[in-house]
């Protein structure tokens, strides 16, 4: 699986919320998550445990560079009655993370509040098929200027690497 990716920093979460419900003609869904990354020799894997019990494991790779970038990534679905012992063992990484979850065609609009770093904003535009990276960053700069992102406030990399800075 494909899509173009990009993380920045917000300044506001409540006006970029409003934007986001106002683009996607929703009220948006609240995603309660906790992400645990793992030390892997190549990409990312993390496992992301919600608040209904199941959880993902989750693998991707992508550059660590600012603005649209295509990620590659595979999931494999973990059911509640496995995630908890998995999940106590891994449980090291990673605080809380709310996240706000708006559709706009095709692409998720994720808006982050992570223990101890503060507000972000992930745009994912899911590539079809047909589609290639150069339609899918499109797609993501075209969305970054209706919701006023600017490319200062683009980020490279994971929550993880910046929860790994401040350390």
């Amino acid at each position: 699986m494909r899509n173009i990716e990009i993380k920045a920093r917000i300044r506001d979460i409540n006006v970029l919320i409003s934007k986001a419900k106002n683009l996607s003609k929703e009220e948006g869904k609240i995603l309660k998550q906790h992400d645990t990354f793992f030390y892997v020799p190549k990409g990312r894997l993390k496992l992301r445990k919600f608040e209904e019990g199941n959880a993902e494991l989750i693998y991707y790779e992508r550059p660590d560079t600012e603005g649209p970038k295509l990620s590659l990534f595979e999931k494999a679905e973990i059911d509640s009655k496995s995630v908890d012992s998995l999940y106590s063992v891994l449980d090291r990484a990673v605080g809380t993370q709310i996240r706000h979850l708006f559709l706009v065609g095709q692409t998720r609009i994720h808006i982050d509040s992570v223990e101890g770093l503060g507000d972000f904003m992930e745009l994912e535009v899911g590539l079809n098929e047909d589609q290639s990276p150069t339609d899918g960053e499109r797609i993501a700069r075209d969305l970054m200027k209706k919701l006023g992102v600017s490319k200062e406030d683009l980020l490279s990399g994971a929550y993880t690497d910046l929860l790994n800075k401040k350390v």
